[in-house]
Parts: C-alpha cells; structure tokens; sequence
C-alpha cells in the first residue's frame, strides 16, 4: 500500500505506483495556461502518420533486407511486421480514443501502470525521438548535399558534418531542424497543411515507382520467394541479438525463419505510426479520429511497404541488389536513371515530414511530464495566441538540432526500435489493466478480443526485441538508469500527484 504523510497540511503520497485517473488527466487539459488548441480532423493524423512512417525505409530498407536476409519473401517480413504494428495499434486506438491526453505511451501508463513506469517511458521517448530526429536530419542533409553537387555546387567540409574522421559541423541538417521548429511553434494547423503537401509529393512518387517498376518485373526473379536457409554462426559478441547470447538460438538469414528475422529490422519502417496518438489532445473529436487515424496510416503504408518490395525484387534478382540505393539503382539496371532521380527526390523530401513529425512526437511527450511536474513547469506553458507549447518545442529543436549538427551517427535504428516496442509492451498491458480496473470508462473505440490482442501485442513486441543486438540493450538499460536516477532527485519530489491522495 502506499504510504500517505502531511507536507503543508496536505496529503502527499509516495507511492512510486500512484497513478492518475483518467478524469484528473482530462480536466489538466482544460487549465487555461496548459490547454492547447484542438484543430485536427482523422484526414489530419492519417496524413500525420503516413508522413512520419513513409521515410527511407521505402526506399532503401526493402532492397537490403531483400538481399541480405529475406530475397523476394521480404514483402512477407512486412506483412509479419504489419500486424504486429496492428495489434500495438489497435491497443493505441483504444487508449487514445479513452484518454484523449497528449503525451501518448507515458499519458497512458500514467493511468494504468503508475508514476513511475509512466517516467521511464516518457524518458524513453524522449530520447526516441530526439536520436530518430537528429539521424533524419543528416540522412536528409546527404541527399541535398548530392543534389548540390550535380548541380555543381557544395559546401565546405567545415558545414557538411563530420565525415572520413573529419571533424565538422552539419549546417543543412541543423538548418532543417530549426526551420521545422518554427513551423511547429506557428501552429498545429500550418504543420498539417506543411506535411499534407508533403507526404502528397512523396505519395505520389512512390506510386509513380511502383507503377513503372511493374512494367519491368521479370518472374524469374522471384524464384526462390523463400530462399534457402543460410544458419548463422552462434556466438556471444556484442553484436549478436540477445536471444542469441542469452539461449545459442541464432537467427538465421532466408527460410521461413528468416522472414521473422527480417520483420525485425523492417520494423524500424514502420516506427511513427504511434505519434499519432500524441496528438490526441489536439483533435477536434478525438474519440472518433484518432483511432481512424492511427488504423488509416498503417493501413496505407504497410500496402505501399509491401507493394514496393515486390516490385524491387520483381526488377532485380536479390542476389543484384545493392545496399546504398538498392531502388534507385534497380530502375538503373533496366536502363532508366532517371527513376532513379526521381526516388533521391522523393525520399528527400520524404524525410522532411519525418522530420517535423518527430519533433511534434517527442515535444508533446515533454509537454505532458512537464504538466504534470516531472520536469519543470516552465516548459508547460502555451502560447497564447498559437496555442502550441512553444518552450519545449524551441528547447527541443535547438537540441536536435545541435546533435544533428555535431554528431556523426550511425546504427542507431535499433536504440530507436527497442524504445518503442518497449512502449509497444506498456500500451497493451496498460489496456488490460485499465479494463479491469476501470471498465465503467467511455470507449468510442474498443480493442477486440482483449485480453488475447494484447497479449499477443506484448509477446510479438518482446519476440522483436528479444532479436536487436546485445550493446542496444546495454545503452538502453544505461539510459533508463540514468532517466531513474533524474526522476528520484526531481521528479517524484515535484510531481502534482505528491500533492493528492492516489487515487
């Protein structure tokens, strides 16, 4: 139980458990300093997410793990990663529709798991999508950077990042960030109309890909669609995936098995679709749109995921692929270089609305822990006429901006992918609590066959986990480490629940 004394003639509990009721989260949203401004329809965050799914991945994912891992069956890997993202999402759906809070994966947890675990996740995020933010930014700097150069311009090495062990400041990539920040502090309504042209540019480019593409499939390189089972060694390196080191099991590349270790890395494609759901408390009817727009964006980018691998597998023997640009250079090798161009096009401007949609995701996670006084209330103010938490997003973009500038970072689409399957896990076992728990609640939108679709949402979510790397794992218990020790020394003595008595 938890244990309750007087501060200031109050009670205060201590409870690192104590959670905060859904109504309590809903009226925190009404106070004038804290509330932001609803603007959003189901159009606005189905365009949200497929702005912030379709990136690179589209583009350079399919063809890799096609040659590396999977061969054709790729399209399989993701269908396999498709539903797992479905059964996350349909658990998203609910609590978003029930708990219509900024703040997504944390918002929730706070209801259902408790303070704590609320923390760690919302700490998780955070740095989730300020790493995702940052390596968006400098892939995006490299594309213009290219582009510049058949026009035959460039930048000195000073401004185009650090490269070949050449230290560097990335100024297009910094430039990006904060040119992106201002767009977000004008207003949700301008960052939506932003990314709608976007993701309509790169929509469309993607479909002009795979309807060419089609004309130059080939059968036979489709043959085999599963390949041969290629075993991979055991070992305990570093390197290797946990349930590797942790059982001998070693996931082997193509087979059937090689499907699933393949949907574990094409995950990384699909990551985004959640942030949807941090902008809950910015839609007009959110119970009804926000479900739709969580649902409509997967749906519509798991079709575009798979058709496009099967057109890149379709052009090419996988065996030919290349790893850089393997789409690019697929439509090079049936004589056409100029779809080619046309995918660098698209995927720069693809990255841009990743981008925008990350900082959006990650500073609304800081807006709703800084509301409720996990972190300082300073950075939970709105601004008054724009309606945006423009503190935290400036505060955010300069940060991300500066990693992105300054650092050189690469593989770090696992540390990305273990934090949200990790948030994956908490959503679903939240949905059950919160059943049990409180089942008088409203549900505009309900989980279908719950408890089974959650757990299988957390078992698939761990399976995913269970095949990153070992050193991902370390730096993300060294993270949550360090997010435990903040929360004790400033957040458990500063949060507006030590003020009530749990709930």
């Amino acid at each position: 139980m938890a244990r309750d004394y007087k501060r200031g003639g109050k009670p205060v509990s201590t409870s690192l458990f104590r959670t905060k009721s859904v109504e309590q989260s809903i009226r925190d949203t009404e106070e004038p300093e804290h509330a932001l401004k609803k603007s959003l329809s189901a159009l606005d965050l189905t365009v949200f997410g497929i702005g912030v799914v379709i990136g690179t991945g589209i583009f350079v994912l399919t063809g890799l793990i096609a040659k590396q891992t999977a061969g054709p069956s790729v399209a399989l890997a993701f269908v396999v990663a498709g539903v797992v993202c479905a059964l996350a999402a349909l658990c998203y759906a609910e609590f978003a529709s029930t708990v219509p809070v900024a703040g997504s994966a944390y918002t929730f947890s706070y209801a259902t798991l408790g303070e704590l675990p609320a923390w760690i996740i919302g700490w998780d995020l955070v740095l989730e999508l300020a790493l995702g933010c940052a390596v968006v930014a400098v892939g995006w700097s490299g594309y213009i950077r290219s582009l510049m150069d058949t026009a035959g311009l460039s930048l000195p090495q000073a401004l185009s990042g650090t490269q070949d062990g050449k230290f560097g400041f990335d100024l297009l990539a910094a430039i990006l960030v904060l040119v992106l920040t201002g767009i977000l502090v004008l207003g949700m309504k301008l960052s939506s109309r932003v990314t709608t042209i976007i993701v309509a540019v790169k929509v469309t480019v993607v479909l002009l890909v795979i309807i060419v593409g089609a004309f130059y499939i080939t059968g036979s390189n489709y043959h085999p669609f599963i390949p041969h089972v290629v075993h991979a060694s055991g070992g305990s390196d570093l390197k290797s995936p946990l349930v590797q080191v942790l059982f001998g099991f070693a996931p082997g590349s193509f087979g059937v098995m090689g499907i699933f270790t393949a949907a574990a890395v094409v995950f990384f494609a699909f990551i985004g679709f959640d942030i949807v759901a941090t902008a809950a408390e910015e839609t007009r009817n959110p119970q009804r749109d926000v479900p739709r727009g969580i649902l409509g964006s997967l749906v519509v980018c798991t079709v575009l995921y798979v058709a496009v691998s099967i057109v890149v597998t379709g052009m090419q023997k996988y065996t030919q692929l290349s790893t850089d640009a393997p789409l690019a250079d697929a439509f090079k090798s049936v004589g056409h270089p100029f779809w080619a161009g046309v995918i660098s096009f698209g995927a720069a401007v693809g990255l841009t609305s990743v981008c925008m949609i990350l900082l959006l995701g990650q500073s609304r996670v800081f807006f709703a822990m800084s509301r409720d006084g996990l972190l300082p209330k300073v950075f939970s103010r709105v601004h008054p006429k724009f309606g945006t938490p423009y503190r935290s997003t400036i505060l955010l973009g300069l940060i991300v901006a500066l990693v992105a500038g300054f650092t050189s970072i690469s593989e770090l689409a696992e540390l990305v992918n273990i934090g949200t399957l990790f948030a994956f896990i908490l959503v679903a076992v939240g949905v059950i609590i919160l059943r049990k728990k409180r089942p008088d609640l409203p549900r505009a939108f309900r989980t279908p066959l719950v408890p089974l679709v959650p757990v299988l949402s957390a078992l698939a979510s761990f399976w995913l986990m269970l095949n990153l790397p070992t050193e991902t794992w370390i730096r993300f218990g060294i993270w949550m480490v360090i997010g435990a020790v903040v929360y004790v020394w400033y957040g458990r003595r500063h949060s507006r629940m030590s003020q009530r008595v749990d709930q």
